[in-house]
């Protein structure tokens, strides 16, 4: 049995982790979690969020991504952060594409941790003259 060489990259998102590996394939495939990206993410816009790097370059690849923490909206831009990694270290003449696009930077935003003597991150108590 002859195994396939792939290529692995780690995408990140809010609390969302993705190890995702890529393979070179005939027609485009994505495996999350042991599952199709279709059975796994709940809507399609997740999915094309996914597989935006793919459908930008045109290429084909069968992707199996391990997905971990964070909702599944996160964990779709998880993915897609990864496999633009994955892509750019396999083709790196491929980085000014993906990198216009954004796909290469991951997204700083989190949540902002609750202060003590505030209600939230930031909202103060309500003020009462009396």
């Amino acid at each position: 049995m002859a195994t396939k060489e792939y290529t692995e990259a780690v995408g990140r998102r809010k609390t969302a982790t993705a190890r995702v590996r890529i393979t070179e394939a005939k027609s485009s495939s994505m495996i999350v979690n042991g599952k199709n990206a279709e059975e796994y993410f709940p809507l399609d816009a997740m999915v094309k969020t996914a597989f935006a790097p793919i459908q930008a370059l045109g290429v084909s690849y069968a992707v199996t991504a391990k997905v971990s923490g964070g909702g599944h909206k996160a964990q779709a831009e998880a993915v897609r952060h990864g496999i633009s990694r994955a892509i750019v270290s396999l083709v790196p003449e491929q980085r000014k594409d993906l990198k216009v696009k954004g796909f290469l930077k991951r997204d700083p935003r989190a949540k902002e941790r609750k202060k003590f003597c505030l209600k939230g991150a930031r909202r103060s108590p309500q003020w009462s003259k009396r």
